[in-house]
């Protein structure tokens, strides 16, 4: 199952005065909280474990990772079993609210959603609201 693709982001409306990569910066913010969360799928962490490592050491940044190591394409692959159910709901559902989250997190200084940074300070904005909105699924979750 696909999650998310960069291209569904650069094509279209995508403005013009980006970089293409600028359309998976926030499919790169998720899967890496993700990945640095321990709901990794096994092609991280078995098949690719010095990807994940570099990764887990700050040696590129989110976006460049996911580029790099994801063929561009969330997938159901990329996470665990708990972080496929998460996804689902959190970033993949009719009701989801991951991009809502992502714009009141970031989107008070920007001119649109794709001009932000990939930079490990634009994921140290985000990671506190995804650690709340997990933390929320699973009390629901039980």
């Amino acid at each position: 199952m696909k999650y998310d693709d960069a291209s569904w982001h650069y094509g279209g409306d995508f403005p013009s005065d980006l970089p293409i990569e600028n359309g998976a910066i926030h499919i790169g913010m998720f899967v890496t909280w993700c990945l640095l969360n321990n709901l990794a799928g096994s092609i991280h962490t078995d098949q690719f474990p010095e990807a994940l490592k570099e990764l887990k050491l700050r040696k590129t940044t989110p976006t460049n990772w996911f580029l790099n190591n994801c063929d561009e394409k969330f997938t159901d692959e990329d996470l665990n079993q708990i972080g496929n159910q998460f996804a689902q709901k959190y970033y993949d559902s009719e009701d989801a609210i991951f991009y809502s989250d992502y714009e009141a997190a970031l989107g008070n200084d920007l001119e649109t959603l794709y001009h932000a940074p990939d930079s490990w300070e634009t994921y140290e904005k985000l990671e506190p609201v995804f650690q709340k909105r997990f933390k929320e699924w699973q009390a629901l979750e039980g």
